[in-house]
């Protein structure tokens, strides 16, 4: 049997290849745009980054967790950071080489899967740059616990999260209908429905897990700010169900 991680491998490249707006590359104009100060990044669906979270970039160590897809990273190479990026999706990973290779800067793109070790050393990074995506894993701590080890110390640790809202609800955001946690690996019902909607292997998480899990990890959470959907019936209600976390390593 394929282990959910394969699945979800998978699947984001499908996705890829049917055109995702998560995996659609930043222009060479948006390129040319960051460059000249003019510039947008998200960690969740709709609410840019505030630019006073990130500081000076310019020769800073960023690892773009699970941030493949030439969106983000690009930017923070116009903007003079030196980017790293690991992503498990082999199609998110070949738009950020191609986005290099087309503006002329180096990036290292590893696929790899951040539910193992990352492939980095000790307090290597000054800023981890996670965007929403840990609803694919099935343990969140392993990702603070080795995002923390990666960090230097007074690194800077910015996180999109998922709240448990998005899983509750029926296909239509009308009705309450799915019992907590969600978990495609321990009930075969879930299994069954993320598989018909060939959406992976997702898992929901709660705030003690998501926000808990980074103190408990050693994290100081400095700001947060919420952010909606971006469309269907719960954005409409601006039912906030993401989270942006700027934690740091002191």
């Amino acid at each position: 049997m394929k282990s959910y991680q394969d699945i979800n491998r998978e699947t984001i490249d499908s996705w890829v290849e049917e055109g995702w707006v998560w995996a659609i590359p930043i222009s060479h104009e948006e390129y040319l745009e960051a460059q000249n100060g003019k510039w947008e990044i998200l960690l969740t669906p709709t609410v840019p980054v505030p630019h006073e979270w990130f500081g000076e970039l310019k020769n800073k160590k960023i690892l773009g967790l699970a941030s493949g897809g030439g969106q983000q990273m690009p930017i923070f190479a116009a903007l003079g950071a030196t980017c790293s990026v690991l992503d498990y999706s082999s199609k998110q990973i070949e738009s950020e080489l191609k986005v290099a290779e087309r503006e002329g800067y180096h990036i290292e793109a590893i696929e790899g899967d951040m539910t193992k070790k990352l492939p980095y050393e000790d307090e290597f990074f000054d800023i981890v740059f996670h965007p929403v995506s840990n609803c694919y894993v099935e343990d969140v701590q392993h990702i603070f616990n080795e995002v923390y080890r990666v960090l230097k110390k007074g690194g800077i640790f910015l996180a999109g999260l998922n709240n448990e809202i998005n899983y509750i609800v029926d296909d239509d955001e009308k009705e309450i209908i799915w019992k907590m946690p969600f978990n495609p690996l321990k009930d075969e019902k879930a299994r069954s429905y993320m598989v018909k909607e060939n959406a992976g292997m997702q898992f929901s998480h709660n705030m003690t897990e998501q926000i808990g899990g980074q103190l408990k990890a050693g994290f100081t959470l400095l700001d947060l700010y919420e952010d909606t959907n971006g469309s269907g019936r719960l954005h409409e209600l601006n039912i906030k169900t993401f989270i942006a976390t700027k934690a740091v390593k002191l």
